[in-house]
C-alpha cells in the first residue's frame, strides 16, 4: 500500500506546467459563450426582446409564440458556436448542479434536422424521483419539471446549450435553491423599493447584489486519489500535522507557484467566456490554499456563476493534473475554507443602498437600511446560523479564524458611536435645532467617518465593510443561494414591517418623514443592541456574553436546523410567499438526512482505514521490531533488554494503538448501528451527532500517534508534509 503513496509523490514531481496561451483583451473574451443582452439584440426581434427584458425586470410571463422565437434565436447562435446539445442546468437539493442533455437532432419524415422550440426552452421533465424532495413527493412518481428562468442568461459550455432553470414537483413545490431565492429576491425588491421611495420617488427596482469569495485548496491528482479518505469524504480523517504548516505565515499572499498560476489562467479564461467576472486571486493562509473573488453582481446571476465557476474548477483542474477541495476543513489544525458573502442592496437609478452619502438625506436613507439590516439579523440570527450549516462546515466554524457559531455584527467603532448618538435623538417631533444638529453632526458626518472606517474584525460572522455586509461563516461548498434565501427574506420582512410603522407615525402622529424615520430607527437600535458585537468571537467570555444577550449558539448541525420549522420561521416564509410549510418541512428533511449520510459515510472509511490501511502495516511494523528484539536476544542473551529498550517499548506502544483503535472503531460500528435502527429522523440526526461523531477523533488520535512511531516507507497514506508542500 505504501507503493500506492510513493508512486503517487514520484507523479507529482514529475509534473510540468501547462503554458497558457493569453490571447486578446479580457474585455473582448467577455460573455461570448454567454447568450446576453449583446447576443439578443442581434438574434431575436424587438418583440422577443423587449418581452424577455420585461420578464427580467418585472417577472412578467413570456407568451408561447415569443418563446418560440428565443428558442430559434438561442438555437442559431448555439449552433454557430459549435454546439450539439441543450440542457435544462438546475439546481436539486444535493448543492450541486444537475442536467440532461438532448441533442439538438430530430428526424422528421425520416429526414434529420436541427430542432428546438419554445416547449423545450420553458420546460422539460427529469425524473424528479432521484433527487432529494424531503417527503415532497412519492418515490414511484417520476415527474418533476424545469422551468426557464430568463433572469439568468444560458451560456454554451462545452458543446451544451446549458438553460438555467427551476426545479418544481408535479404539485408545484420548490425541488431546488434556485426557486426560493427568486421569491426571496422578488420579496426584497418589493420592499426595498417602497422604503427607497422615501429617499428618491424614481426608484422602480432594487436588487439584491453579492460578491462571493471562493477560497480551495489545490491538491497534485496523483496526491489526492492515493488517499481513501480525500476520494470518499472531501477531507482526510486521519493525519500528523506536518512539522510545518501555516505558522510562519509565509503562503499568503505569496507569490503564486508556476503551476498553480497556470491554473488560474486557464480558469480564468474560462469562467470570462462564460461571463463569470472573476477579478481577484491569491494564495490564502493555508499552504496549497487560494482564492477566487470576482466583481458583485445581481444576487440570482452571482449563484448561478459560483456553481457553474466550481464545475468549472473541476474541469481545469484535471485538465492541469491537480484536484479541487472545496470541503470547509481537508486538513487538521490549519485554515479551513470559506466563501464570504458580500451582500448589499442596489436601485434601478445606480444607488447602493448601503452606501453612506454625501449629504445628509442621502446618509439617512443609508442608515434606513443599514440599521434595518441589523434590525433583520438580530430577529432572524438562529434562522441565519441555519443557512449555513453543514457536517463539513461543522468542522470549520469557531475554528482557525473561520467565525463561531454565535451569530454577531460587526460595525467598528466609529458608526457605533453613531448609532449611540442616534439612540438619544428626542422621542416625536423634532425642533429645528434638534434636527440641524442631527443632519449635520451625527448623519452628515458618516462619508468622513468612513474614509477611517474601523479594521474588519475577523472573527465576526456578518460584518459591515463600508459599503456591503459580509456573511462570513458561510462555506467554501455552500450553495450561495442558501443563504441569500434567508438573508433576503428577514430583510425584506423587516423593510415591510418599518414601512409599515413609519407610515403610521406619518399618518396618526402627524410626524413629518424624517421625524418618523429617526423615531422608528432609534427604537430599532435600542431594540438590536444584542447582536453587535466588535470583539473576539472565539473567547470565552464571549460565549457567556453571548447566553446573557440571549443569543443561539448551536454548534453543530442538528441543533442549528431545528428553527426551521418554527412557528416564527414558517410564519416569515409563508408571510413572505417564500417558501410553504411543505416547502420548508421538506428542507430540514433532506438536510438532516444529507447530514446524517456524511457522518455515515465518513464512519465507514474510518473503518476502512483502520482494519484495510492502518492495523495491517502497523502490525508489520511491529513483527519487524519483534524479530529484530528476537535477533538482538539471540546474540546478547540476557544484555539484550538494555539493546532492544527502545525498540521494546514501541512494541508496546503499537500494539496499545492498535487495541484502542480498534476498540474505539468497532464501538463506533455499533453506534452507527444504533443510529440507524431509529425511524424519527431528528433522533438519528443527533445519533450521529452526539453517539457517532465523538468516536472520529478519538480514533485518529491512535492513528495519526502510529504514523510518528512507524516507519515513513511502510506507512501507507501520503502525508500532510506531502500533501501540502508539492508544487
Amino acid at each position: 500500500m505504501s507503493k500506492t503513496r510513493f508512486d503517487a509523490i514520484s507523479k507529482s514531481h514529475e509534473r510540468q506546467r501547462i503554458t497558457i496561451e493569453e490571447k486578446g483583451r479580457r474585455s473582448e473574451l467577455f460573455g461570448i459563450n454567454v447568450f446576453n443582452e449583446d447576443r439578443m439584440l442581434q438574434y431575436l426581434t424587438k418583440d422577443a426582446l423587449e418581452s424577455v427584458r420585461s420578464a427580467i425586470f418585472s417577472g412578467s410571463k413570456i407568451d408561447r409564440k415569443i418563446a418560440d422565437q428565443v428558442a430559434e434565436s438561442m438555437k442559431t447562435w448555439a449552433i454557430t458556436m459549435g454546439a450539439t446539445h441543450y440542457t435544462h442546468w438546475f439546481q436539486p437539493l444535493t448543492g450541486a448542479t444537475a442536467e440532461k442533455h438532448d441533442a439538438f437532432f430530430d428526424l422528421l419524415d425520416g429526414k434529420a434536422l436541427e430542432k428546438f422550440g419554445g416547449g423545450q426552452l420553458v420546460q422539460q421533465e427529469p425524473d424528479a424521483s432521484s433527487f432529494p424532495s424531503g417527503g415532497i413527493r412519492n418515490t414511484f412518481e417520476a415527474r418533476g419539471y424545469t422551468a426557464w428562468d430568463p433572469t439568468s442568461p444560458a451560456f454554451i459550455y462545452g458543446t451544451t446549450l446549458c438553460i438555467p432553470t427551476i426545479f418544481v414537483s408535479y404539485t408545484g413545490e420548490a425541488l431546488d435553491n434556485k426557486a426560493p431565492l427568486l421569491r426571496a429576491l422578488s420579496a426584497v425588491d418589493d420592499a426595498a423599493t417602497a422604503v427607497a421611495k422615501y429617499f428618491d420617488k424614481n426608484v422602480s427596482k432594487v436588487n439584491a447584489t453579492l460578491g462571493w469569495e471562493q477560497e480551495y485548496f489545490l491538491l497534485d491528482k496523483a496526491l489526492a486519489f492515493s488517499r481513501p479518505d480525500i476520494v470518499m469524504t472531501g477531507r482526510t480523517l486521519v493525519g500528523s500535522q506536518a512539522a510545518k504548516g501555516q505558522q510562519l505565515d509565509d503562503h499568503y499572499f505569496g507569490v503564486i507557484p508556476d503551476r498553480v498560476l497556470s491554473f488560474m489562467s486557464d480558469l480564468e479564461k474560462e469562467c470570462t467566456k462564460l461571463g463569470i467576472p472573476v477579478k481577484t486571486r491569491h494564495n490564502e493562509v493555508a499552504p496549497n490554499q487560494f482564492e477566487l473573488a470576482p466583481v458583485f453582481e445581481e444576487a440570482n446571476l452571482a449563484v448561478d456563476h459560483n456553481l457553474l465557476l466550481m464545475d468549472v474548477m473541476d474541469k481545469i483542474a484535471d485538465k492541469h493534473s491537480f484536484k479541487v477541495l472545496f470541503h470547509e476543513k481537508p486538513f487538521a489544525g490549519i485554515n479551513g475554507s470559506g466563501k464570504h458573502n458580500n451582500w448589499s442592496l442596489a436601485t434601478d437609478t445606480g444607488v447602493n443602498l448601503l452606501s453612506p452619502g454625501s449629504t445628509p438625506m442621502k446618509n439617512l436613507q443609508f442608515l434606513t437600511f443599514f440599521i434595518n439590516t441589523i434590525k433583520a439579523v438580530d430577529n432572524y440570527e438562529e434562522l441565519l446560523r441555519a443557512s449555513i450549516a453543514s457536517a463539513s462546515n461543522d468542522h470549520r466554524l469557531g475554528a482557525n479564524e473561520a467565525p463561531p457559531a454565535i451569530f454577531s455584527i460587526f460595525v467598528g467603532t466609529q458608526l457605533s458611536g453613531v448609532l449611540d448618538e442616534l439612540e438619544g435623538v428626542s422621542q416625536g417631533k423634532l425642533s429645528p435645532e434638534e434636527k440641524t444638529e442631527l443632519k449635520l453632526n451625527v448623519v452628515g458626518k458618516i462619508p468622513e467617518i468612513l474614509l477611517d472606517n474601523t479594521d474588519r474584525n475577523r472573527t465576526s460572522p456578518f460584518a459591515f465593510t463600508g459599503n456591503k455586509f459580509e456573511m462570513r461563516g458561510v462555506g467554501s461548498k455552500t450553495n450561495c443561494a442558501k443563504p441569500m434565501t434567508v438573508l433576503n427574506t428577514i430583510v425584506a420582512k423587516q423593510l415591510q414591517d418599518f414601512k409599515k410603522e413609519v407610515d403610521t407615525l406619518i399618518d396618526k402622529k402627524n410626524l413629518k418623514k424624517d421625524e418618523a424615520v429617526f423615531n422608528i430607527l432609534r427604537e430599532y437600535i435600542k431594540t438590536s443592541k444584542r447582536i453587535r458585537f466588535d470583539g473576539d468571537g472565539y473567547s470565552d467570555d464571549w460565549e457567556k456574553e453571548a447566553i446573557r444577550r440571549k443569543l443561539s449558539n448551536n454548534k453543530n448541525t442538528p441543533s442549528a436546523l431545528q428553527v426551521l420549522t418554527s412557528k416564527a420561521s414558517i410564519d416569515l416564509f409563508k408571510t413572505m410567499k417564500v417558501m410553504s410549510e411543505v416547502e420548508i418541512a421538506a428542507r430540514k428533511e433532506v438536510e438532516l438526512e444529507t447530514y446524517i449520510f456524511q457522518i455515515q459515510i465518513e464512519g465507514r472509511v474510518y473503518n476502512e482505514l483502520v482494519y484495510s490501511y492502518i492495523i495491517p502495516v502497523a502490525i508489520e511494523y511491529q513483527s519487524a521490531l519483534i524479530k529484530n528484539v528476537m535477533g538482538l536476544k539471540d546474540i546478547y542473551g540476557a544484555a539484550h533488554k538494555k539493546l532492544s529498550d527502545g525498540q521494546l517499548t514501541i512494541i508496546e506502544q503499537i500494539a496499545e494503538h492498535i487495541a484502542d483503535m480498534k476498540k474505539l472503531s468497532d464501538l463506533m460500528t455499533d453506534a452507527r448501528k444504533s443510529a440507524n435502527a431509529l425511524k424519527d429522523i431528528n433522533k438519528k440526526a443527533y445519533a450521529y451527532c452526539d453517539n457517532v461523531k465523538p468516536y472520529f477523533d478519538q480514533i485518529r488520535l491512535h492513528c495519526d500517534k502510529l504514523e510518528s512511531l512507524m516507519d515513513n516507507r511502510l506507512w501507507p497514506l501520503t502525508k500532510y508534509r506531502e500533501l501540502l508542500f508539492q508544487k
